[in-house]
């Protein structure tokens, strides 16, 4: 099993896309790349913790590779919008990719440069940087869709 990590915006949406994603093993929503230990949601509401809402994903590489969840990724988000992915505005709403290896480093770079060259509108502001802690959030926001469809 291999791990990716990615904001997005909300990650209440980007959560139920990827966990469709054939060779996904398992999502966990939850707060990174900020300065405040043991974040919650109501402080990275605040925008002073510093950290994204984000997803951590498992996935089996024999299946479905890192390239291809990059793909997904930029499909999901407007990458080129700074701090704000539709009405959610604020540093943690912020599009990241965060690389556990030098290898995805590489790819995530040179995925955005490709998808740069071929932009129309605004350049691309996804910042890419090292995988840090990742903070789980509470458990009512994990896989926070599901449970709202299966209460409806």
């Amino acid at each position: 099993m291999a791990k990716a990590t990615f904001a997005a915006g909300c990650f209440w949406g980007i959560e139920v896309q990827f966990r469709k994603i054939d060779g996904v093993i398992s999502t966990r929503v939850g707060y990174t790349a900020g300065t405040t230990i043991d974040p919650t949601y109501k402080t990275i509401c605040s925008g002073t913790t510093g950290h994204a809402e984000a997803i951590e994903i498992s996935f089996d590489d024999s299946v479905i590779s890192y390239l291809s969840l990059l793909d997904h990724f930029w499909s999901m988000h407007n990458p080129t919008t700074l701090n704000r992915q539709g009405p959610d505005v604020g540093t943690q709403y912020r599009s990241a990719i965060y690389y556990h290896d030098e290898q995805q480093k590489q790819w995530a770079e040179e995925s955005k440069q490709a998808l740069d060259a071929k932009q129309q509108q605004a350049p691309i502001v996804t910042e890419i940087t090292a995988a840090e802690v990742f903070y789980p959030a509470e458990e009512y926001h994990q896989c926070y869709v599901e449970k709202q469809r299966s209460t409806t």
